[in-house]
């Protein structure tokens, strides 16, 4: 797993309490459509800390897609407003995941 974003070298105690209190992972989607390819992606993983905004994370994913995806046939339109849904509803959450490959009792 590549290193996970916004964490800000916390400790275990630290993380934990965190996640009690509504921390997540999460990563985010983009789109890059070249007429008759499309690529859909995504990003590194990201610690939302409880209270965050995950916008300030997301919003240059959503804005690749917005400017780059919509121009592959017939998938770039499609993946484009799917990216920019994930995004828009605070990326995709993948806590349990993440979790379960770091191990954090």
């Amino acid at each position: 797993m590549s290193k996970i974003k916004n964490m800000d070298d916390l400790s275990t105690e630290e993380l934990n309490l965190e996640l009690i209190s509504g921390a997540k992972f999460v990563i985010f989607q983009y789109c890059i459509s070249l007429l008759i390819i499309t690529f859909k992606r995504n990003s590194d993983v990201y610690f939302i800390r409880s209270g965050e905004s995950t916008l300030k994370h997301g919003i240059g994913f959503t804005i690749i897609s917005f400017l780059l995806g919509w121009w592959g046939l017939p998938w770039g339109p499609i993946y484009t407003i799917g990216t920019i849904h994930t995004n828009f509803n605070g990326g995709k959450n993948v806590t349990e995941d993440v979790l379960q490959t770091i191990k954090i009792s």
